[in-house]
């Protein structure tokens, strides 16, 4: 489906997508396609008619792409196609979308954890209270993108130890702190401990090193 022929089909007012399901329609594991052609089956109501050929025809599209979009989103278990006998004994296929219906409820229990969670999390007014300042809108949300990257509270606070004893009290530089963590597969604590063991022990070693150079007698080297 080609960005033209989804311009005319919500020109058309073939289609309502709720601004919700436009943020979190990749969670869903499908392609914008396929999200678009879900919403207009979603538009239909809970148990639609399987009918091809109209589908076809409101979306301006052929039969084969419409049973494209059928089999991939029937094959992710986002709908289903039933037979379903009518009040007046006629059997017909019908469009469920049952399987869309439990997704999405899982979705939106996810994100109203995730917002429980945050509530929940002291990271805000600790690093407040390290920064003695209020954090800005801007600063929430990259800590709310540590949070949903599943960096640990843990982890953000011994990134926030580092940059106050350093001296430096910004986000961007924890930030900078985590990902070079990230980068060398810190992700626990106990590993940040590791981490700063092996430098000791290497500032160590240096030490020594120049120590050994300092007490070496030179004007006894022949």
């Amino acid at each position: 489906m080609n960005n033209s022929k989804l311009i005319d089909i919500i020109k058309k007012g073939n289609i309502t997508i709720p601004i919700y399901l436009l943020q979190k329609y990749k969670d869903l594991k499908i392609n914008l396609d396929e999200f678009v052609f879900l919403m207009y089956l979603y538009n239909l109501g809970d148990k639609c008619l399987f009918d091809p050929n109209k589908f076809a025809e409101d979306l301006n599209l052929n039969s084969k792409e419409i049973m494209n979009y059928i089999g991939t989103l029937s094959d992710k278990g986002l709908i289903s196609i039933d037979t379903i006998k009518t009040e007046k004994g006629l059997m017909e296929e019908q469009v469920i979308l049952d399987g869309f219906y439990n997704k999405l409820t899982l979705l939106v229990m996810e994100n109203v954890n995730d917002k429980e969670q945050r509530k929940e999390s002291d990271i805000y007014e600790l690093i407040q209270k390290e920064f003695g300042r209020t954090i800005g809108t801007i600063e929430i949300e990259i800590i709310n993108a540590w949070l949903e990257s599943n960096i640990s509270e843990d982890l953000i606070k011994e990134a926030l130890k580092e940059a106050v004893f350093n001296g430096v009290f910004n986000l961007k530089y924890i930030d900078k702190i985590l990902y070079e963590w990230g980068k060398d597969g810190v992700k626990t604590v106990e590993d940040v401990e590791e981490r700063r063991k092996k430098r000791n022990k290497k500032k160590d070693d240096k030490e020594d090193i120049d120590m050994d150079i300092m007490d070496w007698n030179w004007f006894d080297e022949d």
